[in-house]
């Protein structure tokens, strides 16, 4: 009864960290923490921060390790998850996902950015130019309404043979 099954393999192959969505990613800042975690306490770690459903963790969890993000045991009769990345990992590859992708691979590129310094597009090409608005119209009087045919207002019905 007490005996720990093997853990589960995931299905499928670890993507990047940034495509995760941001509950998949609160619980797996609820289990980093904790190492290893029933549902019921990432559940409860996610409850001050992330009210939601004891069935909407669970299947947030499931989500991860067929994501290839945790690996999940069963104990007893509980599901036990495992982070398969440490926090540092993941926050190694999202700045490797941000530096590549908005930064054009340049981490000096990302520094600029973080000081406030400009960061020139890789072409240096020359900055937008601005151009003034054209100039405002004045307003034209609306032009002369035609008279539509009104059709006769109806008479009452009568309610008394109904």
């Amino acid at each position: 009864m007490g005996t720990a099954a093997k853990p589960e393999k995931s299905n499928g192959r670890r993507r990047a960290i940034l495509d995760l969505a941001p509950l998949e990613l609160g619980c797996l800042q609820a289990l980093w923490p904790l190492g290893e975690a029933s549902v019921r306490q990432v559940h409860a770690a996610l409850q001050p921060v992330r009210p939601r459903a004891y069935t909407t963790i669970l299947t947030i969890l499931d989500r991860l390790a067929r994501k290839g993000y945790v690996e999940r045991r069963k104990r007893g009769r509980a599901w036990v998850y495992r982070p398969l990345l440490s926090a540092e990992q993941a926050r190694a590859d999202a700045v490797e996902q941000v530096v590549l992708h908005f930064f054009g691979g340049s981490r000096e590129a990302l520094l600029r950015h973080l000081r406030g310094e400009t960061v020139r597009a890789a072409s240096n090409a020359a900055p937008e130019v601005v151009h003034e608005a054209p100039p405002r119209r004045e307003p034209q009087p609306p032009a002369a309404q035609k008279r539509r045919s009104v059709a006769p207002p109806e008479p009452p019905m009568d309610t008394t043979l109904l």
